[in-house]
């Protein structure tokens, strides 16, 4: 009897904290279903054009693939207008560039890469437009442009792609000892992820072999 007259008390105790407390509780749900309610409602539009937004890159990708390049172009401009503040935007504009590039068309294509570096908040985006952009800038025959364009930052992740770009700087610029220490620091600090390892190995050795012939003696006539 004692034992159910505790279970008892409890119950009517419970009760009574209900009575005191339900409301409060049952607003504090009526509130945060409402809350979820309103999130929902203001990330439906969202998602939705960002789902756009990703559809319409995917359809300059495949526009490209074809070949048609005034359209894929006119479809970079209408994401533009569409989505401003989308990262499909910089994405579209890097394929673009490549286009440009693809046809001997490197003032657009340093003009497309240039905006990416100075507009796109994300970091490693500008560092890779950057990196093109010094490319681009040496096949115009602006080595020195091409250098000051990836000193003017610090590559971070990006550090052994950077020095193997100076290092194919140098070479046109005729500069052996220079190239020789970018390409070695790109080798010390690559992955094969990052770089193409056997490719530097490559320019490594050929540099390395035009050091030798150059301080070989001259071979002398045989009497």
């Amino acid at each position: 009897m004692d034992e159910y007259m505790s279970e008892h008390e409890q119950w009517q105790l419970l009760k009574r904290w209900l009575r005191a407390n339900g409301p409060w509780i049952v607003g504090g749900v009526l509130v945060g279903v409402a809350a979820l309610s309103g999130w929902r409602w203001w990330q439906a539009p969202l998602e939705q054009r960002a789902l756009d937004a990703s559809q319409r890159y995917e359809t300059i990708v495949e526009t490209l693939r074809r070949g048609d390049r005034a359209r894929a172009f006119t479809l970079i401009e209408d994401l533009r207008s569409e989505h401003p503040s989308s990262p499909y935007v910089d994405q579209a504009d890097l394929l673009a560039a490549r286009a440009h590039v693809e046809a001997n068309e490197l003032d657009k294509a340093a003009e497309r890469l240039r905006d990416v570096m100075q507009r796109t908040d994300d970091r490693q985006l500008a560092l890779v437009a950057r990196m093109r952009l010094a490319r681009v800038q040496l096949a115009q025959d602006k080595p020195d442009d091409a250098l000051a364009t990836l000193n003017a930052v610090n590559p971070g992740a990006f550090a052994a792609r950077y020095h193997e770009v100076r290092g194919d700087i140098y070479v046109a610029k005729g500069d052996r000892e220079a190239a020789l220490k970018e390409y070695r620091a790109a080798r010390d600090a690559a992955t094969d992820a990052v770089v193409d390892t056997e490719l530097l190995d490559l320019k490594i050795n050929d540099l390395l072999a035009e050091g030798a012939n150059a301080s070989a003696p001259p071979a002398t006539a045989a009497n």
